[in-house]
């Protein structure tokens, strides 16, 4: 079979090999992989900027989705053709996270899913959404479940305000997700264009943070001087002073991301005297992923995507990295 390795760190040195096809053991299936999605955390992998420690050659990719080929004696979950995608963290399964369970993160800390064929234990499997190809369904073990979770998060209600920066992965699948649950939803980008087209999905209202940095204000004036409910925060430490100023007293920031860099000193103060809640989100369990799904199914909703052959992994990575994208980057396996 063929497959993409991190054989040593960087974008270029990416490598496609060939590999002896995995046989499924006792409890394991085989999975034909379809389609991949790539997230910002799968370009930090690459280069060796997320674990560079991280033991090498790697297969990279946390998300895909596929069909079952082949299963091992004493499966009982699946059956050969069964469409499937893999948990993001094969051993975090239900209930709240512990250091054991949110290891076996695919793509990371074991193999991932750029590759032809994989093998899972059965446990490690979700059944996708009847109405997604697999295009679409490879975009949502990571960036969905971590949005589905970073709403979860703010415990919303019909009516809330929830405001999203930028339009990543995470950003419009919280955007789509916040609708369904009657949100408000308000969202930054640097680009017209973006905040036009995540309009067309619900945004109720945009704006160009290259045009107004001080958007924390803007927020505020959207909300009557109150603030929003929760903040999607993919920055990271460049954009936490300003989501703080953003939020409701006793509001939530989900807190993602780490795509901005050093900003001013954090505002401890602030966080004191809005009473803030500061929630890190790293993705979630399979339990979350199926629950998510069910919401996805009965609304039919469809994530935006782009895909491309997965002959240019190494452009792909690199678009990436320039952040021109909107919503989710996908490869399919020719």
């Amino acid at each position: 079979m063929h497959t993409w390795q991190i054989s040593s760190f960087g974008v270029d040195s990416l490598e496609f090999v060939e590999r002896p096809a995995p046989q499924p053991g006792p409890g394991e299936v085989l999975v034909r992989i379809h389609a991949i999605s790539i997230n910002y955390r799968d370009l930090l992998m690459v280069k060796g900027l997320y674990n560079p420690k991280m033991k090498l050659p790697r297969v990279p990719c946390s998300d895909g989705a596929g069909e079952i080929a082949a299963v091992g004696e004493g499966v009982t979950q699946w059956k050969k053709g069964d469409r499937v995608a893999g948990a993001f963290m094969q051993n975090w399964l239900d209930g709240p996270p512990t250091p054991a369970k949110v290891k076996g993160a695919l793509g990371g800390d074991i193999d991932g899913m750029l590759t032809e064929f994989r093998c899972f234990k059965e446990t490690g499997l979700v059944q996708l959404p009847e109405h997604l190809s697999f295009v679409e369904a490879a975009t949502l073990p990571c960036a969905a479940v971590t949005a589905w979770n970073a709403l979860a998060a703010g415990n919303l209600k019909p009516g809330a305000t929830v405001l999203i920066l930028g339009t990543g992965g995470v950003s419009i699948f919280a955007l789509q997700l916040a609708k369904l649950m009657g949100a408000r939803v308000l969202g930054i980008s640097s680009s017209a264009a973006k905040l036009e087209r995540a309009r067309s999905l619900g945004l109720d209202a945009g704006l160009n943070y290259r045009e107004t940095p001080a958007w924390e204000r803007w927020a505020m004036d959207q909300t009557g001087g109150e603030g929003v409910d929760l903040v999607v925060e993919v920055g990271g430490i460049g954009t936490l002073p300003r989501s703080l100023g953003a939020i409701r007293m006793g509001g939530v920031i989900a807190q993602i991301g780490v795509l901005a860099g050093p900003a001013d000193p954090l505002p401890l103060a602030l966080i004191l005297h809005k009473q803030a809640r500061i929630q890190g989100i790293y993705v979630g369990s399979r339990k979350d992923f199926e629950e998510m799904n069910r919401a996805i199914s009965l609304a039919a909703l469809r994530p935006v995507t782009e895909s491309f052959p997965w002959s240019q992994a190494r452009e792909v990575m690199a678009r990436m990295e320039t952040a021109s994208h909107f919503g989710k980057l996908v490869l399919t396996v020719e």
